[in-house]
């Protein structure tokens, strides 16, 4: 029992602090690209849509060849460290909350950015608004992503090692339980994974239920 309490603790703090990391990106990001359309903002968004579907693999040996010995930040030593993983899945969720942000912001950008000019506020402040108006979209795209993160296997798996108290989460134990043939603690560790999984999914349908109704309301 305590080992499944550590995996799931373990677990959430890394997805936790995967999805903070990416979500800071993706505001930012998904902003700039909703809030613009040119040729060059127009290839941006056709490659980040793109990395939505790059497979977790790709980015976990990316990551592995940049952190091991012999990679270009192997003298970090963070290969198969909690850090690492943060970074993999970093670049697997940050994509997918930037390609469900800046089709919100683009469904609002003309009447927002002429409400902005007319009360001549600040590009700051600007910003700060633009998040109070798309706030459920941003909301169920944290959660989305929150949900990429905690069911990923292969890239944690490549970087991190599975190394028992140090790196190993959900998907990896419940690979490593059922190869070994424990499968009631595979078992145990699947239901605890599915719980937090359906959990995730239910909230992000109820926000993305109420949101774009809501935003296409505030500037019909």
């Amino acid at each position: 029992m305590n080992e499944i309490f550590s995996i799931v603790v373990l677990t959430l703090r890394i997805c936790f602090i995967s999805t903070l990391i990416s979500t800071i990106i993706a505001i930012l990001l998904g902003f700039t690209l909703g809030l613009n359309d040119n040729k060059f903002i127009k290839y941006v968004k056709i490659i980040t849509n793109a990395f939505t579907s790059l497979p977790p693999v790709i980015a976990g040996v990316v990551v592995y060849l940049i952190f091991s010995k012999n990679g270009v930040l192997g003298h970090l030593s963070w290969l198969y460290t909690e850090k690492v993983i943060i970074i993999a899945q970093v670049l697997i969720v940050t994509p997918i909350i930037t390609a469900n942000i800046f089709p919100a912001v683009e469904s609002i950008r003309n009447s927002f950015i002429e409400t902005s000019l007319g009360l001549k506020i600040s590009k700051v402040k600007m910003y700060f608004q633009l998040l109070k108006e798309v706030k459920i979209s941003v909301i169920s795209a944290i959660i989305t992503g929150f949900g990429r993160a905690i069911s990923e296997v292969g890239a944690v798996m490549i970087v991190g090692g599975n190394v028992r108290f140090k790196t190993r989460v959900l998907t990896s134990a419940i690979v490593l339980e059922n190869n070994k043939g424990n499968y009631q603690m595979s078992i145990k560790l699947g239901i605890i994974l599915m719980a937090i999984s359906l959990t995730v999914s239910f909230l992000a349908m109820i926000i993305r239920g109420r949101n774009n109704d809501k935003i296409k309301k505030s500037y019909s």
